[in-house]
């Protein structure tokens, strides 16, 4: 993983504080740039929607800190999710779980179901090792490229966010892998910076 230098690690610091607020706040991830809010504050996730124009039927994932954070958002782990787990995170893999009753509707769009990664990155670790589990998305409008430095960020939102943190482009440049393992096998939703051969190595996918 990166190590923060002096700026981002000032940078860090800003993002905490107006996301404890109430802020949106995007930021560099080991895929690409990130939208996020707290998850536990609905008025925060919605401005996350709104800004990127996204419909509101469309679930958001959960960035954690570490394996210890997963409890508190999924009701139920299986065992080929803690294999998946142990063996591609922190990592560009997002796991689909069964959802815990403590995650917001609007994190969830209403469903039974939250998606969670752990980021190979020391800003959303950060975040949510300080605040909880952070609900975020690509930071781009809904239809638009991904971005992968800040200066796309803020070509698609202008200043409409509250803080765009610069930590340069961000290494993989392609998004996370989903894979649904809220059912007996694994069912592999998108096939991003993990192959489906890598994760076939742990076990069988759908």
């Amino acid at each position: 993983m990166l190590k923060p230098n002096n700026f981002l690690s000032a940078q860090i610091e800003r993002g905490i504080a107006i996301l404890r607020g109430g802020g949106v706040v995007a930021f560099p991830t080991d895929t690409v740039y990130g939208l996020g809010a707290c998850a536990d504050n609905g008025a925060a996730v919605a401005r996350i929607f709104e800004l990127k124009q996204r419909p509101k039927n469309i679930a958001l994932p959960l960035l954690l800190a570490d394996k210890a954070q997963i409890s508190q958002v999924a009701l139920s782990v299986p065992p080929i999710a803690w294999l998946l787990v142990d063996k591609f995170l922190p990592g560009a893999l997002t796991l689909v779980l069964p959802r815990a009753s403590a995650v917001l509707d609007i994190v969830t769009a209403g469903g039974s179901t939250v998606a969670i990664r752990i980021p190979a990155h020391p800003v959303p670790v950060a975040f949510a090792r300080e605040l909880g589990p952070i609900a975020a998305t690509s930071a781009n409008l809904s239809g638009q490229p991904s971005a992968l430095t800040a200066e796309e960020v803020y070509n698609q939102f202008g200043d409409k966010i509250d803080l765009v943190i610069d930590g340069g482009r961000c290494p993989k440049g392609e998004e996370s892998t989903i894979v649904d393992v809220s059912g007996p096998t694994p069912v592999l939703l998108r096939e991003g910076a993990i192959s489906r051969q890598e994760l076939e190595q742990v076990g069988e996918i759908k």
